[in-house]
């Protein structure tokens, strides 16, 4: 989802938030009636960034930035490991009382903390957009996405459920149940900095569980704002706090990763972090849920509907300013149509002129998340062209106030590049020419990830290769649309070093349970499996 020096929640964490980088405000964004939303959402000057059924934070004071201006937003009072410590006993006593609350009665819950979102939509989405930098169509629709997933949730309620087997054995019956884990732990990332949660809290809530977070710590106040809204419905229900907060640094990090209690821990971050975490919780015996890196391709036939495929690799490169775990990476089209199609995207890229602050209605094209992210694009544009990349447009840092930089094209270099198959998180985009479906198919492969991929065709004979077994190697395998961005019905997730985790819809649920398998004998007798007489 993001190169490793970008990752803000990995666990050796740098605090380039904590100060502006581009000039120190004399006063916070949040003290400004134009946005006057924040104080809607709850948030002041300075905030507790640990609930733990109450509003606290011993550890660091950080700083908020706003990436569009490097103006500051707010100030967070964080976490301490002992802050962590009492969100862990609060959870684990929180638990105790959830997990024996009838399953429809939790999706109740669930469906009002939806309602609550629904009436935030608005505000939580303005400040998605401020503190991650995403348009504010992108904000709203992240926060749309929380309550998608919890009008899911309030129907699998009523709906998860086990199998009823035959048994080999007369008079015997065999079922699965699906029971809660306990605490399950959640470290989200700066680029969905809501939805990430709601997908796993909705989930995890449903079917049992208490949820522990740790959000992204450069986007700390939406990590509150959320938590705000959640929590206000938990406690309006008289309920004990089944959620819970601890905003911080590497040691907070480190405690969620290595502490028993913790029976299964989400992990949205980089691959070479994700490896860590992976390590380090299977190492005590528990479960975890990765969702890393993507190196995601877009391939066209030469078949392909063009209009379509040239609006979904417009969206796909530059949407989020590449910085979705989907974001198009690689564009492979056939060489029968590559020329057409690279001059029509140019022309594109160079028509775009709606770059602005991301809450600004006109505003297509938003910054990077902070000065580590222009420092990843200056260095992978550096290295492609010593590489004997050709910038075909963009490649330059855009003067204005911010982390803006151009989205970028380049071509003129082999499928198989370093810089090719490393994830930058950032609007560059690699063109390959291909000489047929095969070719494509194998490139798409070949790298490390296995995240999202898309192919455009009105083949149904390629259609159906590309979804089969000769086909792609991703969790995610689209026909005709983009591979930036996906739907909450669908289980969402990806293969190889993007951690094989699978979060929101379809069967995502049983990542946050565990299986009984229960043999009744309804019989006067004890005969044994596979006809075993012992006597």
């Amino acid at each position: 989802m993001m190169s490793a020096a970008l990752r803000l929640n990995q666990i050796p964490v740098k605090r380039v938030w904590q100060k502006n980088p581009l000039r120190m405000a004399s006063t916070f964004l949040v003290e400004s009636e134009k946005y006057s939303f924040l104080k809607d959402l709850g948030l002041g000057k300075v905030n507790s960034g640990v609930f733990n059924g109450e509003w606290t934070g011993n550890g660091e004071i950080v700083q908020s930035i706003d990436p569009a201006s490097g103006d500051v937003i707010a100030e967070v009072k964080t976490g301490s490991v002992s802050d962590l410590e009492k969100c862990l006993q609060v959870g684990t006593e929180a638990y105790k009382q959830w997990r024996n609350m009838p399953a429809p009665f939790r999706g109740e819950i669930v469906r009002q903390i939806g309602e609550e979102l629904r009436k935030y939509r608005e505000p939580l989405g303005k400040l998605v957009s401020l503190e991650m930098g995403k348009i504010k169509a992108e904000g709203v629709g992240e926060v749309q996405e929380f309550v998608d997933v919890c009008d899911y949730a309030v129907g699998l309620s009523r709906m998860y459920s086990g199998q009823i087997l035959p048994s080999e054995r007369g008079k015997h019956t065999i079922i699965e149940k699906w029971n809660p884990l306990g605490i399950v732990g959640v470290i989200s990332a700066f680029n969905f900095p809501c939805a990430v949660f709601g997908w796993n809290a909705a989930i995890a809530l449903t079917v049992g569980n208490s949820v522990l977070w740790k959000g992204a710590p450069s986007t700390p106040l939406v990590s509150i704002a959320t938590t705000k809204i959640v929590s206000d419905v938990i406690k309006r229900n008289s309920l004990p706090p089944v959620v819970s907060l601890c905003q911080g640094g590497t040691e907070v990090g480190k405690k969620m990763v290595s502490d028993e209690r913790v029976k299964l821990l989400s992990f949205t971050g980089s691959t070479q972090i994700g490896r860590e975490v992976g390590v380090e919780v299977q190492r005590r015996f528990g479960k975890f849920l990765l969702e890393l890196g993507g190196n995601n391709a877009l391939i066209i036939n030469d078949d392909a509907p063009l209009d379509m495929a040239l609006d979904a690799a417009f969206f796909g490169c530059i949407g989020t300013a590449g910085q979705r775990c989907t974001s198009t990476r690689r564009l492979i089209i056939h060489e029968k149509l590559y020329d057409e199609f690279v001059a029509k995207l140019v022309k594109r890229y160079n028509l775009l002129n709606r770059v602005g602050h991301p809450l600004d209605e006109a505003t297509l094209y938003g910054p990077l998340h902070n000065q580590q992210a222009v420092e990843n694009y200056k260095a992978t544009i550096a290295e492609a062209v010593k590489l004997g990349g050709k910038i075909e447009c963009g490649g330059k840092l855009i003067e204005r106030p911010g982390f803006f930089v151009e989205p970028t094209i380049i071509t003129n270099l082999p499928h198989d590049s370093p810089v090719v198959h490393k994830e930058t998180f950032a609007p560059i985009v690699y063109i390959l020419k291909s000489k047929n479906l095969n070719q494509a198919i194998e490139w798409n492969n070949e790298v490390d990830h296995g995240l999202s991929s898309s192919l455009f065709t009105s083949s149904i004979g390629s259609a159906f290769q590309w979804i089969g077994e000769n086909g792609s190697d991703c969790g995610i395998v689209n026909i005709n649309t983009s591979p930036s961005g996906a739907e909450i019905g669908g289980a969402f997730g990806g293969e190889k070093h993007t951690g094989g985790g699978r979060e929101s819809g379809s069967d995502a649920w049983k990542q946050y349970v565990r299986r009984s398998t229960i043999t009744v004998n309804h019989s006067a007798d004890l005969p044994l499996a596979q006809g075993i007489v012992f006597e």
